[in-house]
């Protein structure tokens, strides 16, 4: 079963006496990529946070935000109350020599320097363990909405191929026919240009046999169709990541098709190649999104 590049997963819970909410994003991109928005009380644990993401999403371009929502009963700042003590008495002096009225003073002291800092509250192991819980449940919802789209795709790349496969047993229907138009083909012009008696016709099916065999298209048929069957094996893997693989394959559609192409000198076998071709494209577009 395929998975999609594209998904999003959401997670939230109370923990500690704050509330954790987690948002994960992702997008196709050819490495894993990754944007982390933490507030400082996760920091210590940014590495930690990191690699459940890589192990979790393995490839794309992934965006993962945590908030944490504070209430009453906890402490986001803190007051140096003895530095504001020491400030007091200079500004109290300061207002009495200016005669000003002291009324603000206390608004005034909280906007000195250091007098708030940012709380040192850290998480506890257990807090820590319990935030991790929630993230790999995030992880896990957006690897199930990725499975649902990667559905999808399994079943578009599946038409696909069947319709290259469909373009495929045309051109084995016209191969030998084909041998045969270019044969009389080559005769005839022959004939019309240079008489017949004047070449060796035991020369001329000896040239001819080598023309054939060059222009022959056979291989290239019994590569692709393995190169599908091949493809379908890959799809029923178990393995999770399957994307680059699927996209190494295609490209080896399209060679066996462009030679293909260019063997054919058949107008209906040539406008089978467009048509595959045509398929093929969409099925690398598809591709792209794949993980």
């Amino acid at each position: 079963m395929l998975h999609s590049m594209t998904g999003y997963g959401r997670a939230e819970q109370m923990i500690g006496g704050k509330q954790f909410l987690i948002e994960i994003r992702s997008l196709n991109g050819k490495q894993f990529d990754l944007r982390l928005n933490i507030p400082a009380l996760l920091k210590p644990f940014e590495f930690e946070i990191r690699n459940n993401l890589n192990e979790g999403l393995l490839r794309g371009s992934v965006e993962c935000n945590i908030n944490i929502k504070l209430n009453g009963a906890n402490k986001p700042v803190t007051i140096n109350t003895d530095l504001a003590k020491a400030y007091y008495q200079p500004v109290s002096d300061l207002a009495d020599s200016l005669g000003l009225d002291k009324g603000d003073i206390l608004s005034t002291l909280l906007k000195l320097p250091d007098v708030i800092t940012p709380s040192n509250e850290m998480l506890t192991e257990e807090e820590w363990s319990q935030t991790e819980d929630l993230l790999k449940e995030a992880i896990a919802q957006i690897n199930k909405h990725r499975l649902e789209e990667g559905k999808s795709i399994e079943q578009d790349l599946l038409t696909r191929l069947s319709n290259i496969e469909a373009q495929q047993k045309i051109i084995a229907e016209l191969e030998p026919n084909r041998r045969a138009k270019i044969k009389d083909g080559l005769k005839k012009v022959l004939e019309e240009n240079v008489g017949k008696e004047n070449y060796d016709p035991n020369r001329l099916e000896q040239e001819l046999i080598y023309y054939i065999e060059k222009i022959d298209i056979s291989e290239e048929q019994v590569r692709l169709n393995n190169h599908c069957a091949y493809f379908r094996s890959i799809l029923n893997e178990k393995e999770t990541s399957k994307g680059k693989k699927l996209s190494f394959i295609l490209q080896e559609f399209g060679r066996e098709i462009n030679t293909t192409g260019s063997k054919a000198y058949d107008a209906v076998i040539q406008k089978a190649v467009v048509l595959m071709k045509d398929e093929l494209e969409k099925a690398k577009e598809q591709i792209l999104n794949v993980l």
